[in-house]
């Protein structure tokens, strides 16, 4: 079965607190990982363009520099002995330029990158990631590499609409795609002059959108269960945990989880968003390499959240299979939120509110989130939705 050929910490040595670990990217994600590394005992660093970041704001330090500065990169490499990632549009040439082969072992001025940069490389590009899941016997919706409407045509003439069109690189939460239902949505299809690298992605009809979260330490690999998730205008919403299907799916789910670590030689978390299909099927949508939105139920759910599991993953501790200590559902607090959701705390002692610390409110935007712990998450659901906070997404 086809790996990555990238090293991880399977051979690296143990990184045991007090040592310090170096964050590209300072958002909410980098700011939970920043926690639980500090309540574990280790030192954090952060770089990111933005003074007091999320992650700043519960960080040791932070360097202050745009996330290709290969300057700014090897200064916090300089400062940290492990370096990793909250998002993946990360220059993977620059993290190279300063990785070392071990946490004490490197050339003087490089560090530990125990993910990866082949990781990253296959999940900042569709076409590499879904060649990557298919080449390990792993089913996606079907699709086909694209470069000009010729090859529009041509792939549309296999897959048939409706279909998607996707740029290989970047675009998230719904940016950068182009659906097409007929061929009166031709005309919304990049001219061949500015054409990007693309893929055509036939849809597919699925029951729900659902994912699963596995940590590794570059030898071995855990999961957390599979998950329901409920989007809104290409949005994260809703996470339901777990999800409400049959021991076969949850099963299929974990072991598709553990070959795609095993493939990466994961070191960290990495989430997989999928398709579950009307007889119980999955499909992968996407992969991050990285703790993800729809794992922030882990943090009061579990007795080891994503973040957790992460940061022992790139520090090579052994690491324990998660449990599920209740069911939970999850809603984003998005810009337009915050205020009601800071007016109802006073009414809901059973929420876990989340901030993080984002100066400006903006609408769409991720402020933070919720996490309500239930024996019934689709009446919890129901509940959320009845306070009316988020009624602009129904």
């Amino acid at each position: 079965m086809p790996s990555l050929s990238d090293e991880t910490n399977a051979t690296l040595e143990t990184l045991l607190p007090g040592g310090t670990i170096g964050i590209v990217g300072g958002g909410q994600l980098g700011r939970m990982m920043a926690l639980s590394a500090r309540y574990a005992g280790y030192r954090v660093g952060v770089l990111d363009p933005t003074d007091n970041c999320p992650a700043a704001q519960v960080a040791d330090f932070q360097v202050v520099a745009d996330y290709g500065d290969e300057a700014a990169i090897a200064d916090l490499a300089a400062r940290s002995d492990v370096l990793t990632y909250e998002f993946e549009n990360v220059d993977a040439a620059a993290l190279d330029a300063v990785r070392g082969a071990g946490v004490a072992g490197g050339e003087p001025g490089t560090v530990a990158i125990p993910q990866g940069t082949d990781l990253l490389r296959v999940t900042q590009n569709r076409i590499r990631e879904k060649t990557f899941v298919n080449d390990h016997g792993i089913a996606t919706a079907p699709w086909r590499a694209v470069n000009s409407r010729a090859d529009v045509d041509a792939a549309l003439a296999e897959i048939g609409y409706p279909a998607v069109l996707k740029t290989a690189e970047g675009g998230y939460d719904g940016h950068g795609q182009v659906v097409l239902r007929s061929a009166d949505d031709l005309a919304k299809v990049w001219p061949d002059e500015s054409f990007p690298p693309s893929i055509l992605e036939g849809f597919v009809d699925f029951a729900f959108e659902a994912s699963v979260l596995v940590a590794g330490n570059g030898r071995d690999y855990v999961t957390f269960p599979i998950v329901e998730n409920i989007h809104r205008h290409n949005i994260l919403h809703l996470t339901l945990a777990p999800a409400n299907v049959d021991n076969n799916v949850h099963d299929a789910a974990r072991q598709l989880a553990l070959t795609l670590a095993e493939g990466f030689r994961l070191a960290g978390t990495l989430a997989i968003e999928l398709f579950v299909m009307p007889d119980g099927t999955l499909i992968v949508n996407e992969l991050a390499p990285r703790p993800h939105n729809s794992g922030h139920y882990t943090i009061e759910a579990c007795d080891f959240d994503q973040f957790d599991l992460h940061v022992r993953g790139i520090c090579g501790l052994p690491l324990a299979e998660p449990k599920l200590l209740s069911p939970a559902v999850m809603v984003n607090v998005l810009g337009q939120h915050v205020d009601g959701v800071r007016a109802a705390l006073a009414g809901h002692p059973d929420w876990h509110a989340h901030d993080y610390g984002k100066a400006v409110a903006k609408h769409d935007r991720k402020m933070g989130h919720v996490t309500v712990l239930t024996d019934d998450p689709e009446a919890t659901a129901a509940g959320l939705e009845a306070t009316g906070i988020w009624s602009d997404l129904s």
